[in-house]
């Protein structure tokens, strides 16, 4: 998410960007900068606010730097990442082609290897913290603690995982450290989500909200949208597991190993948030 705010002094016209440059904020930053620079304007971007940027967000700002906008207010890994070279073109896997190489300039500390890595991993770091966190805010604060921990535990990458494995697991592990140390709001209690039977073992819950759900049918944006309402809703022990094997689809032992937990622990929750998730979503196309 992005915001803009505009002030204009004569023919020079300032843009505020708060936020972050990503694949899917940035049109408006380009658009908006754009028709200021036709009408014959001088544009100045303050960074101050703007808080990332993928790939996208950064070669954005390139173009913009090549057609005559200034930026100021550039925060140190702003002015890393506009400084940094172009980078490496990606094989079938999506890897870099001289992975092994980027691998061995970050052992060596190697400030534009480190950048590089942040374009070309940076954003889907942030998904997999913001699905786990369910905030921008605290997925930010996972993404930085994660890269800081890779600069200091770089030595110890042996190749045996791809580097994108790598950074997933930090960046997981950063997002559930999170998770068990920061204040959180109050929860549902998972036992309200679960579905009841009666004797005979039929649903026990209210028919007009299962007839309900399937009658209030949204399109797949709106679909996608309140999935995403729901899985937020879920308790976070729950969320979590439920996130890291449907969504991010390690294994169960993976994600037990990484929630501490066993792996029949694990698939309990699962099964559990699955069906808490359920319920949610067939309340909220009652409500549609």
């Amino acid at each position: 998410m992005v915001r803009l705010t505009a002030s204009q002094n004569n023919d020079l016209v300032e843009l505020r960007v708060e936020g972050e440059l990503t694949e899917s904020t940035t049109h408006e930053v380009e658009q908006l900068s754009r028709s200021y620079l036709g009408a014959g304007r001088k544009v100045v971007l303050r960074l101050a606010g703007a808080t990332f940027a993928d790939r996208t967000g950064v070669e954005l700002l390139r173009n913009l730097q090549r057609k005559g906008v200034m930026l100021t207010e550039c925060s140190g890994f702003f002015s890393e990442l506009l400084r940094g070279k172009p980078e490496p073109s990606l094989g079938s896997t999506g890897e870099p082609r001289n992975g092994e190489g980027l691998v061995a300039r970050l052992k060596a500390h190697d400030e534009e290897a480190f950048e590089t890595m942040v374009r070309q991993y940076g954003g889907r770091m942030l998904a997999t913290a913001r699905r786990l966190l369910g905030n921008e805010h605290d997925a930010n604060d996972a993404v930085q603690q994660a890269f800081i921990s890779v600069f200091k535990s770089i030595a110890d990458f042996n190749g045996e995982a791809k580097l994108s494995t790598w950074l997933h697991r930090i960046v997981v592990n950063a997002a559930l450290g999170q998770m068990r140390y920061r204040r959180r709001r109050p929860e549902l209690p998972i036992d309200d989500l679960l579905p009841r039977f009666d004797e005979e073992g039929r649903w026990a819950g209210d028919v007009a909200l299962q007839n309900g759900a399937r009658e209030n049918l949204t399109d797949g944006r709106e679909t996608q949208e309140m999935v995403r309402r729901c899985i937020d809703r879920l308790p976070e022990v729950y969320r979590s597991v439920l996130v890291l094997r449907d969504i991010e689809e390690l294994d169960t032992a993976e994600a037990a190993e990484m929630l501490a937990v066993t792996p029949n622990a694990a698939k309990i929750r699962l099964h559990r948030a699955r069906q808490a998730l359920k319920t949610l979503i067939e309340r909220e196309r009652c409500l549609l």
